[in-house]
């Protein structure tokens, strides 16, 4: 019932919100994908996007013609590699950071695993500059983590802006220097938490260190002070502190996924592209 092509060109809007980056990502002019979204619309009978000269918004036909995409594509790319004879086979070993395991990657997960059973995957968590570490010491393949603004290492799958992160009514007293929660070093986010308070001439503290996103959750909710997360990543019982305590912008946070310099495998390219594939689900 819904073309292929119509499908994708679906998809690179919902993931990038934009017309125009949908049509670079597919080697198509803006016109094209819109005359696409125009036909699939026509086929479902339904408007699928809210657009104007600003954002492109999900109706909530457009939500579930997104699932359904998703499905539709995998079962597709499925079927033609048993009939071709390519499907992927062997090991991969997959790091990603320690704060995206909270959000639905393991759903991702879930799904490229069914969808390819003959890869064995291998799964370590960790901090982005420990993963760094070992993906050029050769002991994985792939990595999805965090890498500091300007670096082009990697490809990009998304950025999220920064923010403080406190329990609710937290406060500092008037003089005193902030209390901050970070990762052990080395941490891309705590580089850009002490660098950024550096820069605004503000006096801080080490109030707790954690080698995981759960322990500075912990210690964020327990109110031993601040820590700074991607805005998507904050848990429901803490709040964005950064008016309260007048606290400089942070700045953005780049998400990337970034293969093995000696050469990825099929394994590892398909990984890497069902990630960015579904990066609009990675909240």
């Amino acid at each position: 019932m819904f073309d292929i092509v119509l499908l994708k060109s679906f998809l690179a809007v919902v993931q990038t919100r934009h017309f125009t980056e949908a049509g670079k990502r597919l080697g198509l002019s803006q016109s094209t994908v819109s005359q696409h979204i125009r036909k699939l619309e026509a086929a479902a009978g339904r408007q699928l996007l809210l657009r104007d000269t600003h954002k492109v918004v999900l109706t909530t036909d457009g939500e579930a013609m997104a699932g359904f995409a998703r499905g539709i594509l995998e079962t597709h790319d499925r079927a033609e590699r048993y009939f071709t004879g390519s499907e992927l086979r062997g090991r991969l070993r997959f790091g990603v950071g320690d704060d995206l395991v909270l959000t639905r990657l393991p759903e991702i997960l879930r799904d490229f695993v069914r969808a390819n059973p003959f890869i064995d995957l291998e799964f370590t968590v960790g901090l982005s500059a420990y993963l760094y570490e070992r993906l050029d010491a050769g002991d994985l393949d792939l990595v999805f983590a965090k890498r500091r603004k300007g670096e082009d290492r990697g490809r990009l799958i998304r950025r999220e802006m920064l923010t403080w992160v406190g329990c609710k009514g937290f406060h500092v007293e008037p003089g005193q220097p902030i209390p901050l929660i970070l990762y052990h070093s080395p941490s891309v986010t705590r580089d850009q938490t002490m660098e950024t308070l550096e820069r605004a001439g503000l006096a801080w503290r080490v109030a707790c260190t954690s080698g995981s996103f759960s322990g500075l959750m912990a210690a964020t909710l327990a109110g031993l002070g601040v820590t700074a997360q991607a805005k998507p990543f904050v848990p429901a019982a803490l709040e964005d502190v950064s008016s309260l305590l007048h606290l400089p912008d942070l700045g953005e946070v780049e998400f990337v996924v970034v293969e093995r310099k000696s050469g990825s495998s099929g394994p590892t390219r398909a990984l890497a592209a069902a990630i960015q594939a579904n990066s609009d689900r990675l909240h």
